[in-house]
């Protein structure tokens, strides 16, 4: 049976590790990794998580499961987190899930579901899981202009004409913030505009939010997401844990459908617990637990957002160093977009063949799409960088 397999394409961004890895260069800079790293280049477990993860040990008692839809508390925390009091909180379904691609999954599952011919709109580009999940599932996708490779911000012009394009039973995938890979964001009068044109439309919005704090801080972040909730009659939200929390390897995420109608709760969150069911049946708890505590502990939240501020304004630091350094290397200020960007990622919308250069003659890795991880950098490297990106001819 099984000889009628076929072979997969490979990950993109695991092969560009394994690359890094086996490169023998010792000046070599690893920007495509999508992971936090400081300037040592140590994906560090937060302060408050450290600590959250001592007080479980001493106070757990056992192993069972918690349910279909995880802890209850850890829906309520990381709901209150992103939006607040925007929604009433009997208007919001939850389902724990492994990782913010879990519940990229569960809401893609949803709206099948609920529309078996579902079409979903991307914007291009984005995460290359969302379209491979997609895909994989049998989705029907189409893409909105957003990302625009000569200003290297948001084609907003063209993104709301493709928008009005959608019908109701159709799904616009949005980032929350911090734009992956593009690292740029839609400001508060665009989003304004989306919701007017989704609630014409009738499309259904489904947010991946998965940066939250890594932008313009924890509200400012999640201002998108709160209008869109708050104004749409119904929106599907995926959630990740890893970045802000920086659980990756814990898988700690969050579906959520928001309805308007509160007589439809129940049967979203029936749905979204026999989701579970048929996938995983109970969701994983151990990272779920901590980001509840740490949510929950006034002493652990405030140290945790105190750590979460320094990870934000240590970016924005070098995306400001970088873009200085690119102006003096070459004379120009056409790199200004990088200190505008947000988040983790930026792209520099070079082609494939500069990208290899710079990996081939300088040692430096990126997507092939020219999508760099800014975390990846610190302050000796920035120069380092800045030079090569003028040496190719970005």
């Amino acid at each position: 049976m099984f000889e009628t397999l076929q072979s997969q394409p490979a990950d993109k961004i695991l092969a560009l590790m394994k690359a890094f890895r086996e490169d023998p260069r010792e000046e070599k800079i690893d920007l495509g990794v999508g992971v936090y790293k400081d300037a040592e280049g140590r994906t560090p477990v937060m302060r408050a998580i450290k600590t959250a993860e001592k007080q479980l040990w001493e106070c757990e008692e056992t192993k069972s499961y918690v349910g279909l839809v995880g802890d209850p508390g850890f829906a309520d925390a990381m709901i209150g987190l992103i939006l607040s009091d925007a929604v009433a909180r009997e208007a919001v379904a939850a389902a724990a899930t492994p990782g913010g691609t879990g519940a990229v999954r569960q809401c893609l599952e949803m709206a099948k579901m609920a529309n078996p011919d579902v079409r979903v709109y991307v914007s291009d580009p984005t995460w290359p899981n969302h379209l491979s999940i997609m895909k994989f599932m049998g989705i029907e996708t189409h893409a909105y202009r957003y990302f625009d490779a000569e200003t290297r911000g948001v084609n907003f012009g063209g993104m709301i004409e493709d928008l009005k394009a959608t019908k109701p039973g159709d799904v616009v995938l949005l980032h929350g913030c911090c734009h992956n890979p593009t690292g740029a964001n839609l400001n508060t009068s665009q989003w304004k505009e989306v919701v007017s044109v989704l609630q014409e439309t009738g499309a259904t919005p489904m947010i991946d939010i998965a940066y939250q704090g890594f932008g313009d801080g924890l509200e400012a972040d999640a201002e998108g997401t709160r209008l869109v909730a708050s104004s749409m009659p119904e929106t599907l939200i995926a959630a990740s844990c890893s970045k802000n929390f920086g659980v990756y390897r814990e898988r700690a995420g969050l579906a959520m459908a928001v309805s308007q109608d509160s007589g439809a709760k129940m049967l979203n969150q029936d749905t979204l617990a026999f989701l579970n069911r048929q996938n995983y049946s109970f969701p994983p708890d151990h990272g779920a637990r901590l980001v509840t505590m740490v949510l929950t502990d006034p002493a652990l939240r405030a140290d945790w957002e105190a750590e979460l501020e320094e990870v934000r304004t240590g970016m924005l630091e070098l995306r400001g160093q970088l873009a200085g350094e690119l102006q003096r290397a070459s004379g120009s200020d056409r790199f200004g977009f990088l200190a505008q960007h947000r988040g983790m990622f930026s792209r520099l919308g070079a082609d494939a063949a500069l990208v290899d250069q710079l990996r081939e003659q300088h040692a430096i890795y990126m997507v092939g799409d020219s999508r760099m991880n800014i975390a990846g950098l610190n302050a000796r490297t920035v120069p380092i960088l800045a030079e090569a990106i003028v040496k190719v001819g970005i």
